[in-house]
């Protein structure tokens, strides 16, 4: 099987990839471009590169000398990176950012796509091979939302995909149909912790993709670090997009809300119109 080319950020999600990739018979060569990320990728990797981000000229080249085509990019780097500054950005990676006409997301995103594929390699679906971790629309805790609850997740739902129109993010906080915070670009966790002090518990959080979601980059994810920064704030509904959302680290994550009494749920358009209309 032909080798696949991982450019990693922070989290599990690449660990993840990288091993669903191993179970299909594929080589993984990753490149670790922030620090902090998992270790996993380091001992399990079939070839393991530490660049800077700030460093595309120099990925690109690791990447050809080892015969990649086909990779993905996975994990957190955030956009403060760029506004705090890049530490000594090469020639390609300044040729990038002088072409940003805005500093969006999908604008920042679809540039460095763009940029992957003129160098000859093929971006793919984040999903690719990880479709497993993606919940069907359904109630995955033992505790049930409430009526109340429910109502907030299909407000927030609808918040959400609005949000993520404008490019702004994918996650809302919201507490009697009313909006406690809304993901920027201080990303979800902090979106959270935000949200679930302002609306001194009981808050719900939200996660959808965007519309016209690009499944190269930025697919919504979730995991046990986002059911902690719920703990920390008092947050007590969790409601992703079924079949939308990775869900990473389910069996955790489970049993951590079922502890807690937080309730998980995945739901889709189809099924939040037919409780508007109920």
């Amino acid at each position: 099987m032909a080798k696949v080319g991982l450019i990693a950020g922070i989290g599990v999600l690449p660990v993840e990839f990288m091993r669903a990739a191993h179970v299909l018979g594929h080589e993984v060569v990753v490149i670790g471009v922030v620090p902090d990320i998992d270790p996993a990728l380091k001992t399990e990797a079939d070839a393991f590169y530490d660049i800077s981000v700030a460093k595309l000229g120099k990925i690109f080249k690791t990447l050809k000398n080892e015969g990649v085509v086909e990779l993905t990019m996975l994990g957190k780097v955030t956009k403060e990176i760029l506004f705090k500054g890049l530490a000594f950005p090469d020639l390609k990676t300044l040729g990038v950012l002088k072409r940003l006409k805005n500093r969006k997301d999908d604008t920042i995103m679809l540039a460095i796509v763009d940029e992957i594929e003129r160098e000859g390699f093929k971006v793919l679906d984040q999903t690719v091979y990880l479709k497993p971790f993606m919940p069907k629309v359904g109630v995955l805790s033992k505790a049930q939302p409430t009526d109340e609850q429910w109502a907030d997740i299909c407000f927030g739902f609808e918040l959400a995909k609005q949000m993520g129109g404008l490019d702004i993010g994918q996650t809302v906080v919201v507490k009697h149909k009313a909006a406690m915070a809304i993901e920027a670009i201080e990303g979800t966790d902090k979106c959270i912790l935000r949200g679930g002090e302002l609306g001194r518990g009981d808050a719900v959080v939200v996660k959808t993709e965007k519309p016209n979601q690009d499944v190269r980059f930025d697919v919504p994810a979730v995991g046990i670090k986002t059911l902690m920064s719920m703990i920390d704030s008092g947050c007590k509904v969790l409601a992703v997009e079924a079949e939308k959302t990775i869900f990473v680290q389910q069996e955790d994550v489970l049993d951590m809300a079922n502890r807690h009494g937080i309730v998980i749920c995945a739901v889709d358009q189809e099924f939040v119109n037919s409780r508007k209309d109920a």
